[in-house]
């Protein structure tokens, strides 16, 4: 491919990162957690929070393979696939579990305010982290297209530095629109409300079962 000039790399950047947030499996992890939320603020920072750590993983990728020359090997890349499955694992099973307590225990007591109170330092970091896993494991794909379309690593920088603004804005977008229907069925429609969360869970344990399979099975990363 021949190098493209650093404007065009800079608008290459922010709408592939735009489009970054849609995948299926970023759609799947943040839907697990912005049902969760009760305003539309919180979900957008939920999104901006996971774009963040995805782009700093980027970047920390980037600063291994372009200025300390690291090779970034595909067992190493289905590797990381593979932890992204097993995080969109634990992700819906956790959405599914707590359906169940609280189906089971059918109240809201001060133990379980108290404990909800423990959890909010997690809950403010999981995004942060979960976008991390993300941005780690779509790193080898994006550093190959980046060494491809630039001439010099201030243009590979700055297009993933435009790349993250990209998705950033993109996952808050996104996570406002999946949070929606969960904020307008949670305080009058229950059994809907529960059966979105439900849906979120079941269907981020499928997709990542799906990507745990495809890296480690089909790869033989798993024995």
């Amino acid at each position: 491919m021949t190098a493209l000039p650093v404007d065009s790399v800079v608008a290459l950047g922010f709408l592939l990162g735009l489009r970054h947030a849609i995948e299926a499996d970023h759609l799947a992890a943040i839907a697990t957690i912005v049902t969760e939320r009760r305003s539309l603020l919180s979900s957008l920072l939920v999104g901006a929070s996971w774009g963040l750590g995805h782009t700093l993983a980027l970047l920390l990728a980037g600063v291994g393979v372009l200025l300390l020359r690291y090779q970034m090997t595909d067992r190493m890349a289905h590797a990381l696939e593979l932890c992204v499955g097993m995080m969109l694992v634990l992700l819906g099973a956790n959405v599914l579990r707590t359906l169940v307590h609280r189906a089971a225990s059918r109240s809201h007591d001060h133990t379980t305010i108290a404990s909800h109170s423990h959890s909010e330092g997690w809950l403010a970091v999981r995004p942060l982290f979960v976008g991390m896993v993300h941005g780690l494991a779509g790193s080898a794909p994006l550093l190959l297209l980046t060494l491809a379309v630039v001439s010099s690593r201030w243009a590979a920088f700055s297009y993933i530095a435009v790349f993250g603004v990209g998705s950033i804005m993109g996952m808050a977008i996104m996570s406002v629109l999946l949070s929606v229907p969960a904020l307008l069925t949670g305080e009058h429609f229950a059994r809907a409300h529960l059966a979105l969360r439900g849906l979120s869970g079941l269907f981020s344990v499928a997709l990542g079962l799906c990507i745990v399979y495809e890296n480690g099975v089909l790869n033989r990363l798993v024995a």
